[in-house]
């Protein structure tokens, strides 16, 4: 697998695109918009996009997913179905932070803890981590150690729990529960800011490290 890191939105949302060395297909994870930069990544990189994964319904992650779907022809597989009300209210959430011509969109396929998603030969384990919003889930592929969390995890930071539905503790559970148990090796992608991994999240996080809990 290959991967590379695209921030995209006025709030720097690092959307990923992934793809199957072998067969050049790949995916791009919470293409929340920028599209036409997204697409020319793509085209630099010589990747068929096959489908979009969605980590949670927020408008930074989401907001254009449903036009880039259409545009592409290709299905939206996530979140789980408890954050569809966040999708829902794409439109009102693109006017106020600036995301022109964010939709609502009905993803292929709701995804829900223990499902796993094919990105051309690849396969990814997706684990619901509710907490930052009810239907958050996280991607992971175990032979590469790496882990796509949106905004569960940042370096030195967890996802804010300050937003309708959110659940401070309820986060920790699912990091706790749910990411420390791929390995503290496992490197991640947050929704935002630069990569890390589990372990030196367990040895410095000052929310969520071995020392605070």
């Amino acid at each position: 697998m290959q991967a590379v890191i695209v921030p995209v939105t006025p709030l720097q949302q690092n959307c990923t695109l992934i793809w199957c060395t072998q067969t050049m297909k790949g995916a791009f994870t919470d293409p929340g918009g920028d599209l036409d930069h997204l697409l020319e990544v793509a085209a630099d990189n010589g990747v068929t996009i096959e489908k979009l994964l969605v980590t949670h319904g927020h408008i930074d992650h989401c907001g254009l997913t449903g036009v880039l779907a259409e545009r592409l022809g290709v299905p939206i597989e996530g979140p789980h179905p408890d954050d569809k009300f966040w999708i829902d209210m794409n439109p009102a959430m693109g006017a106020q932070y600036g995301i022109t011509g964010a939709t609502a969109f009905e993803p292929d396929r709701w995804l829900h803890d223990g499902d796993q998603v094919t990105v051309g030969n690849l396969t990814l384990d997706v684990y619901h981590c509710p907490g930052h919003t009810p239907g958050h889930v996280i991607f992971h592929h175990a032979p590469s150690d790496l882990a796509i969390v949106g905004d569960v995890l940042f370096q030195g930071s967890v996802g804010r729990t300050d937003f309708p539905k959110g659940d401070f503790q309820q986060l920790v559970n699912s990091i706790t529960s749910r990411l420390w148990p791929l390995g503290n090796q496992t490197s991640f992608v947050p929704g935002h800011g630069p990569v890390s991994t589990f372990g030196r999240e367990r040895q410095t996080n000052p929310f969520v490290g071995d020392a605070v809990l």
